[in-house]
């Protein structure tokens, strides 16, 4: 009998702390984060169908700025609403207090010819103590959200309809315009481009890839499982190609909207706090087990109290911007807002029980919605054939939801 031995440069090297194989990761990669991939494939297969239903019209430079400009308010109550669902609330409220604010926000600027910064502050506090005001009944007296939030919607439409007396007002100064249909201005040489737009795409390339880098060396620091080298590349390489292409695009146009940098500081911003700060972390703890956090020392209604201060804050914000882009004041603003909000948050991952979802979620849910609406506008699909298609995409994603949690129970 002969035996064979191998050397040691036929020995295949072993993977490097916390890697293993491609195809292992990936497929429990998938299992783990299947809502958010999910959610990012099916947006990507909704451009491309509409990108050639439409023979390429979606993605042009001046249709990709107007559908940041249309989607601008939604995303920001996305963003809200999806800190409200995680901690095990809802709020129906959003809608009417867009009207309310927007309302406000005329009077001030129109009636009274206020600065429209100082009306833009000012129309700010109004959201937070109109949050604040439905924090306190929920957080402190114990009324359920639902409620609370239910009577603020009618009260926040009353006091729209008392203050602007039936009728819309308008115009506004063009500094608020710009809030919402404005662009950053130009700087710099003559080029094809818009000079701006490129270097705030170079500096979120170099944001996305150093954050890829830090999570990556604290998951092989804590000896968490990791993505092997070469695919770990791949996904930096494929994150950079979107941005420089998404970057190109705004900047042979006017480049980037205003609303998209207000958007981009809030993901920031939250999505920062909801990962990493001590509130975000209490307010996933409540979602996810109510009476275990208490017990963990998580001060439930100082919590629930900031959560709905903050969708006052964002409402606010969201009534501001959509009223710029009207140029105007209206009863009838808002309408149906809260339900655009609550779908895109269940689009993106979030769950009914709460305790799940990011805010990064919440705003590809709010695209998804967004590239349908503009593409079924784009090949002429009626108002009424539009709901019903939004219905059944928030139907699937909600059944999603509950065959992910039965599959992972098992």
């Amino acid at each position: 009998m002969t035996t064979t031995t191998t050397s040691p440069k036929d020995t295949p090297p072993a993977p490097a702390a916390g890697e293993h194989s491609a195809g292992a990761v990936l497929l429990r990669g998938m299992r783990a984060n299947m809502r958010q991939y999910g959610m990012l494939i099916a947006l990507a297969f909704i451009v491309v169908l509409f990108q050639i239903w439409t023979d390429g019209s979606l993605l042009l430079p001046n249709n990709v700025s107007n559908l940041i400009q249309q989607n601008g308010y939604i995303l920001i109550l996305a963003m809200g609403m999806m800190i409200v669902i995680i901690a095990g609330h809802i709020d129906l409220s959003v809608g009417s207090l867009v009207a309310f604010v927007g309302a406000m926000s005329a009077v001030m600027m129109v009636k009274h010819d206020m600065p429209w910064v100082l009306a833009l502050v000012l129309s700010l506090l109004i959201g937070a103590v109109a949050g604040a005001w439905q924090g306190f009944f929920i957080a402190y007296v114990g009324i359920p959200s639902f409620i609370v939030t239910l009577a603020g919607m009618l009260l926040f439409r009353g006091l729209t309809q008392i203050v602007l007396e039936g009728q819309s007002l308008a115009p506004f100064p063009e500094g608020f315009q710009n809030i919402a249909k404005g662009f950053i201005p130009e700087m710099g040489p003559y080029t094809q481009y818009h000079n701006p737009t490129l270097v705030l795409g170079a500096i979120a390339v170099v944001f996305l890839l150093l954050r890829e880098w830090s999570d990556r060396r604290r998951q092989v620091q804590y000896e968490l499982e990791v993505l092997p080298t070469g695919l770990w590349v791949a996904k930096c390489v494929a994150i950079t190609a979107a941005v420089v292409a998404f970057t190109l695009t705004l900047a042979s146009f006017h480049g980037v909207p205003v609303v998209m940098l207000i958007v981009g500081g809030l993901l920031i911003a939250l999505g920062y706090v909801m990962r990493n700060a001590v509130l975000g972390r209490h307010v996933y703890a409540m979602g996810g087990n109510k009476a275990a956090a208490k017990l963990s020392g998580v001060k439930d209604k100082r919590v629930t109290f900031l959560v709905f201060v903050n969708m006052g804050v964002l409402a606010a914000l969201a009534g501001c911007v959509y009223a710029a882009r009207l140029n105007a004041g209206t009863p009838q603003a808002g309408l149906n807002f809260e339900l655009e909000a609550i779908a895109a948050s269940f689009i993106g991952g979030a769950s009914m029980s709460g305790g799940v979802g990011t805010v990064m979620g919440a705003v590809i849910g709010g695209l998804v919605l967004g590239v349908l609406n503009n593409g079924m506008s784009l090949v002429g699909i009626g108002t009424d054939y539009q709901q019903v298609i939004k219905g059944l995409v928030l139907l699937a994603a909600v059944g999603f939801d509950i065959w992910n949690k039965r599959r992972a129970g098992r």
